[in-house]
């Protein structure tokens, strides 16, 4: 069976991605889809976390997971029907997803496909939920993705999983290396 180019390059990310004490699992995989889940502590209050984690996503989202090669390219309008969206140049642009809730500091869900996924016939949910406990937060990344792909969802799964390890590993990293 050959791998589509978009799988190629998610399953490529894969070795880019790195584990920074975060806590993941694939929850669950099958044919029509699969649900990630990801947790990691954050020494910073949820405000600091959340900030962090709308306002500067240029700054510590990696370029390599970005269309345009360069981070500093996206946002995210954290408000019902906000974009997160990466600016390509010229007028042109992409939305990787949609903000359908946002509450400052506890939680922020979108509704898309990240990457390659938005490429394919697919849904995705992905939450940010974030507690705090003496100053430390812990973040939970959620994404859930349910659709068709030849040869089932399930087999890019690990793929995605690594993905957005490395994403909540360069949050929590941004945040405790960098003053406000």
């Amino acid at each position: 069976m050959r791998i589509p180019s978009f799988i190629a390059v998610l399953i490529l990310l894969t070795s880019l991605a790195g584990a920074n004490g975060v806590r993941a699992e694939v929850v669950d995989a099958a044919a029509g889809g699969f649900t990630t889940r990801y947790s990691v502590d954050i020494d910073g209050s949820r405000q600091r976390v959340y900030r962090a984690l709308v306002s500067d996503i240029g700054r510590w989202w990696s370029d390599d997971h970005t269309v345009s090669g360069h981070a500093s390219n996206l946002t995210i309008d954290a408000r019902p029907l906000g974009c997160f969206c990466e600016k390509l140049g010229e007028g042109a642009g992409l939305v990787h997803m949609t903000v359908t809730f946002a509450n400052p500091g506890v939680m922020l869900r979108m509704t898309g496909g990240l990457g390659p996924l938005g490429l394919m016939g697919v849904a995705g949910n992905m939450t940010f939920e974030i507690d705090e406990t003496d100053s430390v937060s812990t973040v939970t990344l959620q994404y859930a993705v349910g659709g068709y792909l030849d040869g089932g969802l399930d087999q890019i799964a690990p793929a995605v999983d690594d993905v957005l390890i490395d994403v909540l590993g360069r949050l929590k990293q941004f945040i405790e290396t960098n003053e406000d």
